[in-house]
């Protein structure tokens, strides 16, 4: 079977991010089956483009077995919103243009955010055929997260907009998947898809990367942590990700020496997250910038604590932020200020954490403070959380799920799809 993914976040060699594409990708490819991935120039977190790629509209490469076609975006894309919006229109063309130019799919996928790979994953499928399926993914629920976070205005033309392209894609694909229950209760309550065209494919643990391993490790040996108890913030440094809550957590925890909280990743916000917690002389509070995939698994093992937050917005009871796979994988406990489904995940049903309300530092502070001060309490979340993901979310056995709904739509005549679907209720 020839795989198409229109991806604009597909990492390159290195790069630091959320890998579920990459790795399954490389796991479709080593069943035997063709894939090919359209994907944006830019890194997301850096906002660096890499030589190779500069002044070139498309860059074929390889990873691995992968077929990759990197298309231009803009380098204003990482400066500021409107950066960004510019960036996701000509993403839209670029990638529409390596649509063209790739080769045929039996099946495509457009996962998004952003929403608009839905345009080049729907060229893509009709290209090749104009009965090929094709399956809109939900990673995040798109405008409305924008919305949420301020960075689209609501009953704005680019809102109306936005919320027109979601319901004609929720229409026009062969099958919806969602990477949450929340996204699924959402998009049925605005009746924009039927129950028997949705599937559930959601993030999962790298468990071969991601294991448990020693604390003492180069990592808190590099960063001279010592002794000391260390709650760790592993992701975007945006604007929805809101890590003011961390520096007001950090001032209250400053009387806690033997504490120190640490934030790897990149974004729109380091630099005045930085700059604020200097202001207030925080040294228990450090920005380590991004690190290379391969590096994180050390990160996290060299970590006591790990730490998942997001605005206090309705849109964000819906996600599974790819960080807390991580954390459980390594078999470390999870302060949770995120309600909702990413609550219930690693609160209620793996028991892996404790919950601290979103965008109250007091109450996050109070959340690594009992985890710091109950070593037993640690190790037993930890454990659970290790074995929740090997029992539920392993990307290999999410991985297969996945290739089965596209064997099964492949083969299939596009009115029958419906039928070949694992429906989400009961996934």
């Amino acid at each position: 079977m020839r795989i198409a993914i229109v991806h604009q976040y597909y990492l390159g060699p290195g790069d630091a991010g959320i890998s579920r594409f990459n790795e399954m990708a490389h796991m479709w490819t080593a069943a035997g089956h063709d894939v090919t991935v359209i994907a944006g120039s830019i890194n997301h977190h850096t906002g660096e483009i890499p030589e190779r790629y500069r002044g070139r509209l498309l860059t074929r490469e390889r990873d691995g077995a992968v077929d990759v076609w990197r298309c231009y975006v803009p380098s204003a894309y990482r400066r500021s919103y409107f950066g960004r919006r510019l960036g996701y229109i000509v993403f839209t063309l670029t990638a529409s243009f390596a649509a063209i130019r790739s080769p045929h799919a039996d099946v495509v996928i457009a996962t998004s955010p952003p929403l608009v790979v839905v345009v080049p994953g729907w060229l893509k499928a009709k290209l090749s055929g104009w009965r090929t399926p094709w399956i809109f993914e939900v990673r995040d629920l798109w405008p409305e997260s924008a919305i949420s976070t301020g960075v689209v205005r609501r009953g704005s033309l680019q809102a109306r907009l936005f919320y027109a392209l979601e319901a004609w894609a929720c229409r026009s694909a062969s099958i919806v998947n969602v990477l949450t229950p929340g996204f699924r209760d959402d998009l049925l309550a605005r009746h924009l898809v039927k129950p028997s065209r949705l599937t559930f494919v959601p993030n999962g643990g790298d468990l071969a990367t991601f294991r448990p391993g020693p604390r003492d490790n180069s990592v808190r040996r590099e960063h001279r942590w010592g002794d000391r108890i260390v709650a760790l913030y592993a992701g975007a440094h945006g604007r929805a990700n809101a890590l003011g809550q961390l520096i007001a957590a950090a001032e209250i925890i400053r009387t806690r020496p033997d504490i120190l909280l640490v934030a790897v990743g990149d974004g729109p916000e380091r630099a005045s997250l930085e700059a604020e917690a200097a202001r207030r002389g925080l040294d228990n509070l450090r920005f380590l910038g991004a690190k290379p995939k391969d590096a994180m698994p050390d990160y996290i093992n060299a970590a006591d604590i790990g730490l998942a937050v997001l605005q206090r917005k309705a849109t964000f009871r819906t996600v599974y932020p790819n960080k807390i796979f991580d954390y459980m994988a390594c078999a470390r406990p999870v302060v949770v200020g995120i309600d909702g489904v990413t609550r219930t995940l690693v609160c209620d049903e793996a028991q892996a954490g404790l919950f601290a309300e979103p965008e109250n530092g007091p109450a996050i502070a109070r959340a690594i403070v009992e985890l710091a001060d109950d070593l037993e309490k640690r190790s037993t979340m930890g454990r659970r959380g290790r074995e929740w993901v090997e029992a539920n979310a392993s990307r290999e056995s999410l991985a297969a799920r996945y290739l089965d709904i596209m064997l099964n739509l492949a083969n299939r005549p596009m009115s029958a799809t419906g039928a070949s679907e694992r429906r989400i209720d009961e996934a």
